[in-house]
């Protein structure tokens, strides 16, 4: 390795000139003093040098050290092009040992070598100069290499300190996380990332560069409300504007934008505190920290295991949009927003206040519903129709991709298509299908010359009529098929119109390959994604971020409603069926790994277990079916398995155990009560089951009943002696349960057998609390205080 110090030749010659004085063989014990005193210095100062060499000049890590930052020692020694005090010396030192070693020679070879003879070679001034210089130097080393020690500490200091910070920093975040999870699950992200993939590229600017559009997006307080027929694109120019305010927005920390996209497949997901712990979420989300109005919510409700009420969630959410200087508000699809509990009024008015208090944008879309529309003053309208010019970029576009035939007619396709369409986006789509079904040109023109123009100015029934028209044309190609293929598309649509919410592809491959009564399922029988959307003729689209499978619009479903009158009870055979698997008897899972491997084994068992008894609840159980409900409620194994997936939720990744956050000992009866299947109910009772048995939380199936609103099955356990006043483990009765929900004809009946209006639970809430604090309406604490 290079010397660039001089280091090496120093102590080299230190090291001769000690071996040539061992090698006199004179005992030192006679040596002068000087020249003893000498020596040791020179033993002492070699030692220190090779130390230095090997710590400091050889040393990668001692470089590696200070690399970002000064260090004394390395600074002091300088490089091989600079000459430094440390040098000069070093040489120097050199030189003199050098001349020392000749002197010590000469006397050795010209005389008998005694101490005598030696003694002026250790005594000469500028010798003896060198190695005292040479000291000081290796003293000024040593206070360098403290100062150095303490660079390193310091240095030290910042890095663990970095780190550490870096650590808060991080579980400041998981924990950010956890809560926002805790605050709600649900995320539209996903909705408007597929959104935008489906869109046409280029389409949407006439909005964006309407005057209306760029009022409301320069202004405070606006409103721009978006009704349209159906099928002319309101969601697909939702999503476009929601990523219009993102791209232009994202930079600035202090502008807030949230979104809903209302569904009328996730009515479970999109109930009131639902909608506005979303909205939370989400303005939250945007700030560099976690506001406090959602920490606190949070320290008051998860230890007590509660939800934040609605009025909490509201005044929570106007704290926060407060604290930005605009916030943009986007509702899309307010028609398919339920009116359960008055959810869709309170929407509207809360977007209202919010607007009112906070000077938030509102940007919301609807068909032309009465309801809906006359909340919105004509001056804040903008009507949503397909732009003919956006039609013809998506028939241009698909055309490129189609058969050579369909290429030739192209000019033609595009003119009646977008003529006929008249502003329903929708119906494009629709007829294209039609048209690409055809393989021969004489069909395929044919086909054009029957596509139906509708009547100029026509209204939205008008509107419907033609797209039900469009649909019966998909039908008749349905039906068309080969019988297998047949049979397929109408399994897969009545599973997609019927459920409860929307389905992943492998949850309906699932579904679609078991039959009614077999005890397992072979994952080689598994039908390909690919040929369950072919047989459906366009009717059903994929979304490619959840994979979730479902009909191409909500006129769709509104089309198939009725149509599938058997689907309820072979829904609800086939999850039974599932739940009853072998596999399953063994109970429930004893870990969080065993059970989410569980679920991903078994992919509809997650919906089998939280609906099979709303599915059962809408059909008549035939004398046939008796045995499939009764195989599954009466085996302990499987109703504690079948419970675990029905009640355990995830909150956040870092949930430890949550997987036993479920009722164990669950009876059928429970179960059946749970979900209001009287029919089961019944069955079970005259069977003989306990009807005041108590699951591990003390609650019984009237608890289940009551809370859940099932007045009809309520009636049946107090007609089978059910404990109108019977207390859970927290100490509340049926009728605080059904208070705690609001569930008026449920209370009623309660109260008529005997309820205890003022029961207190173990924290001192009556029923009146819970009604209260829930915010229910008059006519339900009305009721209890006449009571």
């Amino acid at each position: 390795m290079a010397d660039p110090f001089g280091i090496l030749g120093v102590i080299g010659v230190a090291t001769q000139l000690i071996q040539m004085t061992v090698q006199f063989g004179l005992d030192w014990k006679d040596a002068p003093s000087d020249a003893r005193a000498f020596f040791f210095e020179l033993q002492l100062l070699r030692t220190v040098l090779q130390e230095t060499h090997k710590n400091v000049t050889l040393n990668p890590d001692f470089v590696n050290a200070f690399e970002g930052r000064h260090s004394t020692i390395l600074a002091h020694l300088g490089d091989q092009s600079q000459e430094t005090a440390a040098k000069s010396t070093l040489s120097a030192c050199e030189v003199e040992l050098g001349k020392m070693t000749k002197d010590l020679k000469k006397r050795a070879e010209s005389h008998r070598v005694s101490w005598e003879a030696l003694k002026g070679a250790f005594t000469a001034k500028k010798t003896r100069e060198c190695v005292e210089n040479l000291h000081r130097q290796c003293q000024a080393l040593n206070s360098m290499a403290a100062i150095d020690a303490i660079a390193i500490g310091a240095g030290t200091h910042c890095k663990v300190v970095e780190m550490h910070d870096h650590q808060l920093g991080r579980e400041k975040k998981e924990e950010q996380k956890r809560i926002l999870e805790w605050l709600t699950p649900i995320d539209y992200a996903s909705q408007q990332i597929n959104f935008t993939r489906r869109r046409q590229s280029g389409t949407g600017q006439w909005l964006l560069q309407s005057p209306e559009f760029q009022e409301w997006l320069r202004g405070d307080r606006k409103t721009l409300f978006c009704p349209g027929i159906p099928g002319s694109g309101k969601t697909i120019l939702t999503a476009t504007v929601v990523e219009h305010l993102t791209n232009q927005f994202h930079n600035d920390p202090k502008i807030g934008i949230a979104y809903i996209y209302c569904n009328f497949r996730r009515t479970e997901e999109q109930k009131l505190d639902d909608l506005f712990a979303s909205l939370l979420r989400q303005l939250s989300e945007a700030l560099p920290s976690l506001p406090d109005a959602v920490t606190e919510l949070h320290q008051r409700h998860s230890t007590k295991r509660t939800r934040p009420s609605t009025d909490e969630l509201s005044k929570a959410l106007q704290h926060i949009a407060a604290s930005f200087t605009r916030v943009f508000l986007v509702i899309d699809a307010l028609d398919e927003c339920q009116i359960s509990a008055g959810c869709r009024a309170q929407l509207i008015e809360a977007a209202f206040d919010l607007q009112a208090r906070c000077g938030v944008n509102l940007f919301m879309t609807s068909r032309f519903i009465p309801e809906i529309t006359n909340k919105f003053e004509k001056p804040s309208w903008l009507e949503i129709r397909a732009a003919q010019e956006d039609v013809e970029r998506y028939l241009k576009d698909h055309i490129k991709q189609s058969s050579s035939a369909i290429q030739k007619m192209q000019k033609e396709i595009k003119a009646v298509i977008s003529d006929a369409v008249d502003g329903m986006f929708l119906l494009a789509r629709i007829y294209f299908d039609l048209l690409q079904s055809e393989v021969e040109p004489k069909k395929i023109r044919k086909a054009v010359q029957g596509l139906r123009k509708q009547v100029a100015g026509s209204g939205e029934k008008q509107r419907i009529e033609v797209l039900r028209l469009a649909y019966d044309d998909v039908i008749k190609r349905i039906n068309d098929q080969e019988r297998g293929r047949r049979d397929l598309a109408n399994r897969v649509l009545s599973w997609i119109t019927c459920t409860k919410r929307p389905l992943k592809t492998i949850e309906l491959q699932h579904a679609l390959t078991v039959d009614a009564g077999d005890s397992e399922l072979n994952e080689d029988d598994l039908l390909q994604v690919e040929e369950i959307v072919a047989v459906c003729a366009g009717l059903v689209t994929i979304d490619e971020e959840s994979a979730i499978i479902g009909l191409v619009h909500f006129t769709t479903q509104e089309y198939f409603q009725g149509k599938f009158p058997n689907a309820e009870q072979e829904i609800t055979n086939i999850c039974l069926t599932y739940l009853s698997f072998s596999k399953f008897q063994t109970g429930p899972c004893e870990t969080d790994d065993k059970f989410e491997q569980r679920l991903q084994n078994n992919p509809l068992y997650d919906y089998a277990a939280r609906n099979w008894g709303h599915h059962a609840r809408q059909t008549a159980i035939s004398p046939e079916e008796v045995d499939l409900f009764l195989t599954f409620l009466t085996s302990p194994t499987l109703i504690e398995a079948s419970s675990q997936a029905l009640f355990v939720t995830k909150g956040w990744s870092g949930h430890f155990n949550y997987s036993q956050a479920f009722p164990k000992h669950m009876t059928g009866v429970h179960v059946a009560a749970y979900f209001g299947v009287g029919e089961v109910v019944a069955e079970l009772v005259q069977a003989g089951a306990e009807v005041n048995a108590k699951d591990d939380d003390g609650n019984t199936p009237l608890h289940w009943a009551s809370l859940n609103g099932h007045d009809t099955v309520v009636q049946q356990l107090l007609q089978a002696g059910a404990d109108v006043n019977a207390k859970n483990d927290d100490g509340n009765t049926p009728l605080q349960r059904a208070s705690w929900n609001g569930h008026n004809t449920v209370m009623q009946q309660l109260l008529q057998a005997g309820a205890e209006v003022n029961a207190k639970n173990d924290d001192g809430n009556t029923p009146l609390h819970w009604a209260s604090w829930n915010g229910h309406d008059t006519v339900v604490v009305q009721q209890l205080l006449q009571a």
